[in-house]
């Protein structure tokens, strides 16, 4: 029967701990726990000041029985001692004992009447026998009491009083009984107002949340609302502001990718229907070469454009993986000059290569290399250069022309997809405006960098760095 009550309450307990976690916010649970908190204080308190203002007033009644002692004490030094029952004005409202010198009594207020001593004690003439400051002696029944000697020519009598604990005991019952009527009162007002200042400090926060719950693909130009007060929620307004810029940039690069693709698309797309349909209007034999090896030319330019961009989605979904393996760089930046300087006869191709060897993708190292001498080509005036070296662990690639160079404010930029500094677009060279997008993500994938810089020669020098020994664990992807 016990098991069975430990049991259910276990599982109401659980059930209240469920509730709470699922449907207590921030409000409820600060406002739950200023309450705990206050009430455990409060408690605390109540009791200290509860302990603390009854020994204030016993000290205060044990000051009362000492001045009342010592008046009575005077009276008889001079009036003498009476017999029986003791005046009631000499008293005061005490109750009042006056003992032998053999420790009998001798007088006594009224209600004292038949009474033993109220102390044993027997102080010396004239001296106020205490256990304190204050002349406390103990306690007798519900009384405070003091004692005195006084001498007289029979010997020394001793005058006793005593104080009652009743108005004690009734003031500090009635000041408990405030401080425990309050006592709820006060937790109930600390865990409102808690409730209502969090509420109001989530505020920001709540307005942070419509503002964020109307945002969608046609609103990403919209921010939220930053405090004033420069708090927590502020950052937290400015990171989420700092987070709508990245998306809204990466979406409208993702915007101008699907344009400028199929404005790519379309143009070699429109050359093939057209060649097609002129060689649809002559006979056979008659086909012009020259149009056959446009189209073809056209077609390579379209599967080109198609493998970059299949390329790049897949950099964009995190699936460019380099298949690692041993590469000697120093073989493919070789290849790529002769390659270059093969099909550009007039251009100066020189390169300083020492050997390096490092781990990574070689076909797609081989298309970083190309890219970037086809760049080099197409804007040099008379010359490109390659270098191969390795510092510090990394093997670092420089190719250099002597073309107009890349102003400072457009290097990070033609990086980008679909960028050309050349207003009018030029396809004379079959580029498509991917080749440096491509360099970066595959450079990168390598856990390596490529940055561009002005050349000795006033051209543009594009570096590339690539540690040694890159790995699957060294891409991040």
């Amino acid at each position: 029967m016990i098991e069975r009550g430990r049991t259910a309450l276990a599982s109401r307990w659980a059930r209240v701990r469920g509730w709470y976690r699922r449907h207590a916010g921030v409000r409820t649970r600060s406002a739950l726990a200023a309450a705990v908190v206050v009430a455990l204080v409060l408690a605390v308190a109540i009791a200290a000041f509860v302990l603390l203002y009854r020994r204030s007033l016993e000290r205060t009644i044990d000051a009362d029985a000492a001045r009342q002692a010592r008046t009575v004490a005077a009276d008889l030094a001079r009036t003498g001692v009476p017999e029986g029952e003791f005046p009631t004005e000499r008293g005061g409202s005490a109750l009042v004992q006056v003992l032998r010198p053999d420790g009998t009594v001798l007088a006594w207020s009224g209600a004292l009447k038949g009474r033993p001593p109220m102390s044993a004690a027997r102080p010396a003439a004239g001296r106020l026998l205490s256990e304190g400051r204050r002349g406390i002696i103990g306690h007798e029944d519900r009384y405070r009491v003091a004692a005195i000697g006084v001498g007289l020519t029979d010997g020394t009598y001793t005058v006793v009083v005593g104080e009652s604990l009743e108005p004690i005991r009734d003031s500090v019952e009635d000041a408990a009984a405030l401080l425990i009527i309050g006592y709820p009162v006060l937790v109930v007002v600390v865990a409102g107002a808690t409730y209502a200042f969090v509420g109001r400090s989530l505020g920001p926060v709540e307005a942070i949340r419509r503002k964020v719950a109307g945002i969608g693909a046609a609103r990403l130009g919209d921010r939220v609302p930053v405090p004033e007060a420069r708090d927590e929620v502020a950052r937290l307004a400015e990171t989420m502001n700092e987070m709508l810029d990245r998306l809204e940039k990466q979406v409208d690069a993702r915007r101008r990718f699907v344009a400028d693709a199929g404005h790519e698309l379309r143009s070699p797309l429109t050359t093939l229907r057209t060649g097609l349909e002129v060689l649809g209007t002559r006979p056979l034999a008659d086909r012009d070469t020259a149009m056959v090896e446009l189209l073809t030319a056209e077609t390579a330019r379209l599967d080109r454009l198609v493998d970059d961009l299949i390329l790049l989605a897949r950099a964009d979904e995190r699936e460019l993986r380099p298949r690692f393996a041993d590469v000697d760089l120093d073989d493919l930046v070789d290849a790529e000059r002769h390659r270059l300087a093969a099909r550009h006869p007039g251009l100066a191709v020189s390169a300083e290569i020492t050997p390096v060897r490092m781990r990574g993708d070689a076909h797609r190292l081989g298309r970083v290399l190309r890219n970037l001498a086809d760049n080099a080509a197409t804007h040099a005036e008379g010359s490109v250069r390659f270098t191969l070296r390795e510092v510090d662990g990394n093997a670092v690639v420089e190719v250099i022309d002597d073309g107009p160079g890349i102003p400072v404010e457009e290097r990070e930029r033609v990086f980008e997809r679909f960028v050309r500094l050349d207003e009018s677009r030029r396809r004379d060279s079959g580029g498509t405006g991917l080749g440096l997008a491509i360099t970066r993500e595959v450079v990168t994938a390598h856990g390596g960098t490529v940055e561009v810089f002005a050349s000795a020669r006033g051209g543009a020098l594009f570096r590339v760095v690539l540690p040694l020994d890159a790995g699957d664990e060294a891409t991040g992807r």
